[in-house]
């Protein structure tokens, strides 16, 4: 075949293919490269989902007649200083955006330097370009988009629908506003309610621009997070275990200040909460990466959204550390979204007289024997105990009441303590609780000399699926440092000799069945340290206190107390609260009082 030359058209073009995905990625582009010309603002007007129009105007530092003519010109660029493209510092720097979308749409820009007297403006329709003229502009720059792929309509036919393609532009225009707070950034369209994030400043700055584009319960959640190691930084904010989504979208990253989609930092995220959250659970989070340019590769993907890092181990392991260093530091703590759906759950649903009458012991009917008055002294009848809610005639010292989880009041249905503080009320599941209780001793008691075990008297046969017992005879040795001995009896059976002192008594059968369920839905590329704390996890469900259990007084400040003395025991091994408080003030408003 013979070799010719592409013409320039169709050069420009396929670099539009290469660059230009579909309208948040032309947004995406014009607002960094408003961010690079020192914006302090800038708007974002779309219509059609960004197809019919994209306007972004900025307030930076403009352009001069001589570079707006040369700004439309395939790689040409004002980010490269010279001829280093392993030094860059900017968000943009292939000189590819500008001709890109000019080649599939028609393009107008409008900017004003502060050098010229007036502004000047130039047109690119389907990647013809016009002399530059004078225009009207008081300062910066405003590019408009009109017509998005009109000249490469194939494109178009894989565009969505325009509240989809809107959608993509709102993440687009949220993730940049975030990394940049000080610059106030304003999103309008017909598909949407304008938004604006205001500028932020102060110590706080980052913090409060996160909470306005991610929300007020990621603000009163979030774990500061700074940690330095060789020349790399990393700062943000992280989420509480108890605040994790069903998805990764949640969790944005920056480098450099520019946003990316990285699986290395996405894995070292989902090391980091390893310990806190189950697979399927992930946690909500803003990280900002910043290292000498020359030591990460930005130029790997045509729309700059993965990396590639000199030093891999060196980022990963800072990343790790720096978040469970925080965690640790925090993870006491429960998410306030707990506290928030228990007063909305309060809060009555109806509006007039309600029909049911609730209690303690839980719903009291209305019946037609009974006037009103008699069936609601009927809820307050102290004749005797019920099964559902248990309280003890004692008065806790005053001393326990100060505790942050204060003094056990009372067991609701035997599996929830209340408990006074000073100034609210605590509900702990006793359950959840003690799971992770059990569960810390027994990561404490490995990084010593291993899980002390019993021996059982009689061993105990446990009869499984031949795979199953083949999954649990390949891990004797790592389920023997766990406290758990046991061999082979046969085809389709185990003998469990030895159990983790830790458990007390056990359903040996029923935790053996989990162990190889989990086992079985292993994830091999996980390192083996990390699939043996799944095994404690499953060991320490298994020890804890079980629901349905009565507990003492003495009992119940007692595990109030272990989970005060304990890390991490704002959650339970699967991600969820370990209890939630209630502040008076909330109590209160539920009363009318405030």
């Amino acid at each position: 075949m013979t070799v010719r030359q592409l013409s320039e058209a169709v050069i420009n073009r396929i670099a539009a293919g290469e660059v230009v995905e579909r309208p948040a990625s032309a947004v995406k582009e014009l607002v960094e490269n408003a961010l690079d010309a020192g914006a302090r603002r800038i708007d974002v007007l779309t219509d059609g989902g960004g197809r019919r129009l994209i306007r972004v105007t900025d307030d930076g530092a403009g352009m001069t007649r001589a570079d707006l003519a040369l700004a439309v010109d395939r790689h040409a660029t004002s980010k490269l200083a010279d001829e280093d493209l392993l030094a860059i510092d900017t968000l943009g720097f292939r000189g590819e955006a500008l001709p890109s979308i000019g080649a599939a749409a028609r393009l107008t820009i409008t900017t004003r330097h502060t050098g010229e007297l007036h502004a000047w403006a130039i047109t690119v329709d389907g990647g013809r370009k016009s002399e530059v003229k004078p225009a009207a502009l008081s300062h910066g720059t405003s590019v408009e988009v009109r017509d998005l792929f009109y000249a490469t309509p194939a494109r178009l036919k894989f565009l969505k629908t325009d509240r989809t393609e809107a959608e993509a532009i709102r993440e687009i225009v949220r993730r940049l506003a975030m990394s940049r707070p000080a610059v106030t950034f304003v999103l309008a369209g017909e598909e949407r309610a304008p938004v604006t994030w205001n500028a932020a400043t102060g110590e706080n700055a980052r913090l409060v621009r996160l909470g306005d584009v991610l929300g007020h319960d990621f603000r009163v959640n979030a774990i500061a997070i700074e940690a330095e190691r060789e020349g790399v930084h990393v700062t943000g904010y992280a989420g509480l275990p108890t605040l994790s989504r069903a998805n990764a979208l949640g969790q944005y990253l920056f480098v450099n200040g520019r946003p990316v989609r990285d699986k290395l930092l996405l894995g070292a995220v989902r090391g980091a909460y390893a310990d806190y959250l189950p697979r399927e659970r992930h946690p909500v989070l803003a990280l900002f990466l910043t290292l000498d340019p020359r030591e990460v590769d930005v130029n790997v993907h045509p729309a700059k959204t993965e990396v590639r890092f000199r030093d891999n181990g060196l980022v990963r392991g800072l990343i790790i550390s720096a978040l469970k260093t925080a965690l640790a530091r925090d993870a006491q703590r429960t998410a306030t979204t707990g506290a928030s759906a228990t007063i909305a759950a309060f809060r009555p649903r109806q509006a007039g007289r309600p029909n049911v009458m609730t209690g303690l012991s839980g719903h009291v009917p209305l019946r037609s024997s009974l006037g009103l008055a008699e069936a609601a002294q009927a809820v307050f009848d102290t004749g005797g105990p019920t099964a559902d809610a248990r309280t003890e005639a004692f008065e806790p010292a005053a001393e326990l009441i100060e505790r942050p989880l204060g003094a056990a009041r009372a067991q609701v249905h035997e599996t929830y303590i209340v408990a006074q503080t000073q100034d609210g009320l605590v509900i702990v599941d006793q359950h959840a609780a003690h799971e992770r209780i059990v569960y810390e001793r027994m990561k404490a008691a490995l990084e010593k000399s291993g899980v002390a075990r019993q021996i059982l008297l009689i061993p105990e046969i446990v009869e499984l699926d031949e795979a199953d017992v083949a999954r649990l005879s390949e891990q004797v040795d790592n389920l023997a440092r766990f406290g758990l001995l046991i061999e082979s009896f046969g085809p389709g059976a185990v003998a469990v000799r030895e159990t983790p002192s830790l458990l007390g008594e056990v359903d040996a059968q029923a935790l053996l069945r989990d162990l190889a369920e989990h086992m079985g839905e292993w994830d091999e590329t996980l390192p083996l340290e990390r699939r043996l704390m799944h095994v404690a996890a499953t060991m320490a469900c298994y020890g804890s206190v079980r629901a349905g259990r009565r507990l003492k007084p003495q009992e119940m400040n007692a595990l109030l107390r272990e989970m005060e003395s304990v890390p991490n025991s704002g959650q339970c091994n699967h991600g969820r609260p370990t209890y939630v408080e209630l502040k008076l003030a909330d109590i209160e408003r539920l009363f009318g009082r405030r």
